[in-house]
């Protein structure tokens, strides 16, 4: 059981009354406190893995570097300045030259693993931040959340399933590679020969384990984020408490206009996009028909605008190539007297009718929808 586990149930709201579901405010705040759905498994899984990989690449430098480092302090073991400033300084370059690589790897590794889970960059020191009030937490209810609870005993099994695991890829990688082992047996002085079996065989372990960790951890992952999901949930009082907070808050007034001005504007551009025609004041106002003889006996208004509206509208027709027309009176008789997504009346049919003959469109699609 890691510590990461531990910490994640004392979020756990098991409260009688948190049925709802957390709002996206709730969760948008507990990521700025730096907290989110992780579970240590995947972290640990994408270290491992990664390093050993590094490990397996590098295996043969790393030998070289190995047996290097044995020549020089073997060949000075007899001499007064074995172990003088100077051998000093070549075993911390050793040291360092042959250790930086998998560190380095493991450090990107462990950034990238919570990257993935966090689904992006997340920085917080909310997380480090001193609480005195889990210096000495209330025994009971910490044994009841992190060991009899179901995600206590989910960590235990896993736990136990790792272990067995890792003994049955052990016995099964060993007894696969029994006639190498009797070979070290056999090795008559062949230091070198034994010892690339011996890591032969480690290095098979590593890597089926770092798989088997890495396959165990996206179940894990999904357990943690149902336990983080549970941990947020609300009742209902406090969701009608933050609804009304927010009703009062400028800027979540203000990103809710946004929003409906992201969806307002992308209607418009779709509607106008799919128009056959743009008829305009010139300047104040603007109205799109759309022609569809499938879907109705006359033209219906797809979008229609005034001023600022009315200028967006032509730009979006330019941008279509979708035909523009001057015609005044029908603009604003259009604009003021039909909805949104209705036929156009009647006592306009006439004048829109020459509207689509001059545009070569308007008989054609008549005789089709005739």
């Amino acid at each position: 059981m890691s510590f990461e586990d531990i910490d994640l149930q004392w979020f756990a709201a098991e409260d009688e009354g948190r049925t709802e579901e957390p709002s996206d405010l709730k969760l948008e705040k507990a990521r700025k406190e730096g907290r989110v759905a992780k579970s240590q498994e995947v972290n640990g899984a994408f270290v491992f893995l990664f390093s050993v990989l590094t490990l397996t690449l590098l295996a043969k430098w790393l030998l070289k570097n190995f047996q290097e480092i044995l020549i020089f302090f073997f060949t000075r073991c007899d001499q007064g300045n074995a172990l003088s400033g100077t051998s000093a300084v070549v075993f911390f370059n050793y040291f360092l030259k042959m250790v930086l690589p998998i560190s380095f790897v493991s450090l990107v590794a462990g950034v990238a693993g919570n990257m993935v889970q966090n689904r992006g960059w997340l920085f917080s020191l909310k997380p480090i931040t001193p609480n005195f009030s889990k210096i000495l937490p209330h025994i009971g209810e910490y044994l009841k959340k992190t060991i009899f609870s179901k995600q206590g005993a989910f960590n235990i099994v896993k736990s136990l399933a790792k272990v067995a695991a890792v003994a049955f890829m052990a016995y099964v990688i060993i007894r696969a590679n029994m006639g190498d082992l009797l070979f070290i047996v056999h090795a008559n002085g062949n230091i070198l020969g034994a010892f690339g079996k011996i890591a032969s065989i480690a290095l098979k372990l590593l890597l089926a384990a770092s798989i088997f960790f890495l396959v165990i951890s996206i179940p894990d992952y999904f357990v943690q984020r149902s336990s983080f999901m549970d941990s947020l949930k609300m009742t209902k009082q406090e969701v009608k408490q933050e609804y009304k907070e927010m009703e009062g808050d400028p800027e979540v007034k203000g990103r809710l206009k946004q929003m409906q001005r992201q969806i307002l504007m992308s209607d418009v551009r779709r509607a106008v996009a799919e128009s056959d025609v743009v008829i305009t004041n010139p300047t104040h106002f603007a109205v799109a028909l759309k022609y569809d003889t499938a879907q109705a006996d006359a033209p219906v208004l797809n979008a229609k605008g005034q001023d600022n509206r009315a200028q967006l509208i032509k730009q979006i027709a330019r941008e279509n190539d979708v035909p523009i027309v001057e015609n005044r009176p029908l603009a604003r008789g259009l604009y003021a007297e039909v909805e949104l997504g209705a036929i156009i009346p009647d006592t306009y049919f006439k004048v829109v009718s020459v509207v689509y003959g001059h545009l070569k469109n308007f008989k054609k699609k008549w005789k089709a929808g005739a």
